[in-house]
């Protein structure tokens, strides 16, 4: 939790200072919103988050709810807008993720505290257990087997979170927002386990973000794991 308060603090200078950034609508070739491999959380937990996003003051940016929710495991590749089933990196990607799966519970993340950052407002996804770095590692590591270079480049994701906002627009508001964070600091949705990893592509709807489920691997402890594409 120490990271993430410095984190929150640095988000909130951030924004107070002017410094904030936003998306655009996806292109083809853009280097944010590729295809990537997430965890989404089910249930209550998503309902009271969704509320919770739909108080904030953000008009004009991309507010998340439902199954838009999730925490980002690895960013895998530049935009696509049209990702077809039989395409090889699809594939190796469902395989690497079936692998890294292979064996794994539900990752157990507790979801709390609201933060700003320069690019919109997160929850922090705090890990209950080791299954989110072993995740992450396995995959990394399957995916080098297969000759598979992503985004990320050896990054190592040490801070977990569930994004409720990105901003799509110059921040009118930095100070209202920040002040709406402030007051949902200590917001606790309580510990949830994550059932399956998916390979998911970002689809922009013309107001917000859709996330189209490619493949999926779930996470039940169980051996065999093997991909299942979407369609």
């Amino acid at each position: 939790m120490s990271d993430f308060v410095e984190f929150r603090a640095r988000g909130r200078a951030a924004l107070l200072a002017g410094e904030a950034t936003h998306d655009l609508p996806m292109v083809d070739g853009a280097t944010r919103w590729g295809a990537a491999a997430v965890l989404r959380p089910e249930g209550e937990i998503v309902d009271r988050m969704t509320e919770l996003a739909a108080t904030v003051s953000a008009p004009g940016h991309w507010v998340h709810g439902g199954r838009t929710l999730h925490v980002t495991l690895r960013t895998l590749e530049p935009y696509r807008t049209h990702i077809p089933q039989d395409d090889p990196l699809r594939r190796a990607y469902g395989a690497a993720l079936a692998e890294a799966a292979d064996g794994l519970p539900p990752a157990e993340v507790r979801l709390a505290g609201v933060s700003p950052h320069r690019g919109g407002v997160l929850v922090g996804a705090h890990p209950q257990d080791d299954t989110l770095d072993t995740l992450r590692k396995r995959f990394a590591h399957a995916l080098e087997s297969r000759r598979v270079r992503d985004l990320e480049h050896g990054r190592v994701r040490d801070l977990w979170y569930v994004s409720l906002v990105h901003f799509a627009a110059p921040l009118t508001n930095p100070r209202e927002l920040v002040e709406w964070c402030d007051t949902h600091a200590d917001a606790d949705f309580g510990t949830i386990g994550l059932p399956a990893a998916e390979i998911v592509q970002f689809l922009h709807t013309g107001e917000g973000i859709r996330v189209h489920s490619l493949e999926s691997a779930a996470l039940d402890g169980g051996g065999g794991a093997s991909p299942r594409p979407h369609s």
